[in-house]
């Protein structure tokens, strides 16, 4: 179990979110496969005020899939103050993870898990680490930190939240340059894997204190220690080749799409049919909260 100050979830927030789910559900005739946090509560360094950021997998009923004319594959949720909800239709979310997609690979790493059927997850997970492709991955995440360096962290004040987002691509594009795998979403793993240096680690650690009890907007000097290694790291990576990322067989994204689509598209088709009544199959669960 994580620490809650970590990865904090108010009970309250959790409970409206499991509400929301379920409300997609019946609104949307679907049935969610998936639900974790995906923001800086995910990577472990909210501030008090942080919003929750849900992200979320679905299926629809068989007869969804048998249209000729494609349906929309995103749900999304009126935005918030306290609430980001959206979700990505499951035909959509593999073709996605078959092209590489690491933020996809981040949700399904996810320390805090709102809503999982836990047979589908396994073989997802396991799809993932499979067709996992090094170098989209890579190119994602120094692309991600060169410019959130070049926008946020060039002034003589910076919000300290920035250093973070800077911090974290940077460190997945180390784990990725040293064939380490896909990249862990939680911030800490990635810090504690590949941080070497006392200065550098101790600086970090304050800069992670300073987050969680300060407020999203917070500004502060620029932090020198850190400083230096995003701008040398930066640097040594432009002359960095990207890893060759291996073949692999798309067949078993194919696969779990037709699985899933027959046995919980079916479900869900009978639900929306009337033979069945109470909430969709599927397990309200969490992990680090």
């Amino acid at each position: 179990m994580e620490p809650t100050s970590e990865h904090p979830i108010d009970p309250a927030i959790r409970a409206e979110i499991l509400e929301q789910l379920r409300a997609i559900e019946a609104e949307h005739r679907v049935q969610v496969l998936y639900a974790c946090e995906s923001g800086s509560r995910g990577w472990g360094f909210a501030s008090p005020d942080s919003d929750y950021d849900v992200r979320f997998l679905y299926v629809h009923a068989l007869p969804w899939y048998l249209r000729v004319a494609p349906g929309r594959d995103v749900i999304e949720r009126p935005l918030t103050a306290v609430l980001d909800i959206n979700g990505w239709e499951l035909r959509k979310a593999l073709g996605l993870l078959k092209k590489g997609n690491a933020t996809l690979i981040e949700w399904l790493d996810s320390p805090v898990v709102y809503r999982a059927d836990p047979v589908f997850l396994e073989a997802l997970r396991t799809l993932a680490r499979e067709v996992h492709q090094p170098e989209r991955s890579f190119h994602h995440y120094v692309h991600m930190a060169r410019r959130n360096h070049r926008e946020f962290l060039t002034r003589e004040q910076v919000r300290l939240k920035k250093y973070l987002y800077v911090l974290r691509p940077l460190l997945a594009t180390l784990w990725i340059e040293q064939g380490r795998g896909p990249a862990p979403t939680r911030f800490a793993t990635l810090v504690e894997a590949l941080i070497g240096d006392p200065e550098l680690h101790a600086a970090i650690d304050a800069l992670l204190r300073i987050k969680r009890s300060a407020r999203e907007s917070e500004y502060g000097p620029p932090q020198p220690v850190i400083d230096a290694f995003i701008t040398g790291e930066l640097a040594r990576l432009e002359a960095v080749p990207p890893p060759r990322s291996p073949p692999f067989d798309g067949a078993g994204l194919d696969r779990l799409l037709l699985e899933t689509v027959l046995n919980r598209g079916l479900s869900a088709t009978a639900d929306s049919a009337g033979e069945a009544n109470g909430e969709l199959s599927g397990q309200d669960t969490s992990r680090g909260c």
